[in-house]
């Protein structure tokens, strides 16, 4: 296959592992309900379970893939493990007295399995030619698409059979690690990294990813508290059924989709450090709009507004670790990144939902856009400082 016809792939296996996901956020409370789930802290627990396993395995495969020189196999694995994971959830309540707890344990499993074809999928697109940017922006429009697909889907689909996601998100996860198949490595060379501790050491040993994991850590608990917090607002707040909610989700994951791919490559063209600090520091502000729209018509606009300023943002952040990784510690870097998105969404769910029951609606906006602000505002001297230290075209832009 050309590297063309390899991005193809990968970024389908990329866009089915994010569709599959994000069909169950629309009605999450119900299935998380009818799990055995009861409270705000069901549907809560629901999602974190599922990225507390990718922050606990993304850091593995990362290292395990980069040891061995192979992403291909471990894609499969993940996404056909994953896929078996999503049909236990759906069909295992019919066939036995599973509890919510059981159900928690499914969840975390399924999330192990899926967190590896989805980050090696990733790193697979960023050992092709092209140009970081480009790569990345292929994989973020991957995850745009997949999101702003499978919100409005979901809801259609919880309105006809409640656990109708779940099977659908099989059929892509096992049609991911079938495409997976197609894709040969291209791993550039082995390294006898491994481990969690992986992850650590390689950021005490090139502390300048601490920069681009924040942006993902914050940009992640914005994702997991529109996922939580943002689908329960809105039921609540203007009345909207899973259907309408979905399609309020996608208004931000749209033009996050679309936009992906386009800023991906302007990054390449006027380096990451403009996208990534212009982006970060209005997004905040968007977030605490969202909150404040008198309407839901004034929320899906500000909504619009969060998805070109993340989109904006993303694959720039996530080309600026790619150029900073070393060609041997790229799948583990990218894992890295991966990690910290999902320590990101996790705290998101957590925190959002609890200041949400807590102090209501319009504080939990405040903290998840305040956070965001804050997060920019703090590391904005490092990332100027390591764009002028560096001195990398691929930091700074070709200027062509």
């Amino acid at each position: 296959m050309t590297d063309r016809a390899d991005r193809v792939a990968l970024t389908a296996v990329v866009f089915a592992v994010m569709l599959a996901q994000t069909l169950v956020y629309p009605g999450v409370d119900l299935l998380a309900a009818e799990l055995g789930g009861s409270g705000v802290s069901a549907p809560t627990l629901f999602l974190s379970v599922e990225f507390a396993a990718f922050v606990l395995f993304v850091g593995g495969w990362g290292a395990l893939s980069d040891s061995t020189g192979r992403r291909r196999p471990l894609i499969v694995v993940g996404a056909l493990g994953g896929a078996a994971g999503y049909l236990s959830l759906a069909v295992l309540p019919s066939l036995v007295d599973l509890s919510f707890v059981g159900a928690l344990a499914v969840r975390g499993v399924q999330g192990a399995l899926t967190v590896g074809a989805f980050s090696l999928a990733m790193s697979a697109l960023a050992d092709l030619e092209g140009g970081n940017g480009r790569n990345m922006g292929a994989a973020g429009i991957a995850i745009g698409l997949g999101t702003a697909i499978g919100a409005p889907v979901g809801g259609r689909l919880y309105e006809y059979d409640v656990f109708a996601p779940l099977y659908l998100a099989t059929g892509l996860l096992a049609v991911a690690g079938v495409l997976a198949l197609l894709v040969p490595d291209q791993v550039p060379a082995e390294s006898d990294e491994g481990g969690l501790s992986a992850l650590v050491r390689g950021v005490r040993e090139r502390r300048e990813l601490a920069v681009p994991y924040a942006f993902a850590f914050v940009d992640r608990l914005t994702a997991g508290f529109f996922a939580l917090v943002g689908t329960l607002y809105f039921r609540e707040a203007f009345g909207l059924g899973p259907a309408a909610t979905g399609l309020m989700l996608a208004a931000f994951f749209a033009p996050f989709a679309l936009l992906q791919y386009p800023f991906g490559v302007l990054s390449d063209r006027v380096g990451r450090i403009v996208p990534v600090s212009a982006g970060s520091l209005t997004f905040g502000v968007a977030v605490v709009a969202v909150g404040l729209a008198p309407s839901a018509a004034w929320a899906a606009v500000a909504m619009v507004v969060v998805g070109v300023l993340g989109a904006l943002m993303a694959p720039a952040t996530l080309a600026l670790v790619v150029d900073l990784a070393g060609d041997t510690e790229r799948g583990l870097a990218v894992a890295g990144f991966n990690a910290a998105g999902s320590l990101g969404f996790l705290a998101g769910s957590l925190v959002g939902g609890g200041v949400a029951a807590t102090y209501g609606y319009l504080a939990a906006f405040g903290v998840a856009g305040g956070l965001e602000m804050l997060v920019a505002l703090a590391t904005l001297p490092a990332l100027l400082r390591l764009g002028r230290r560096t001195g990398r075209t691929a930091v700074f832009g070709s200027g062509d």
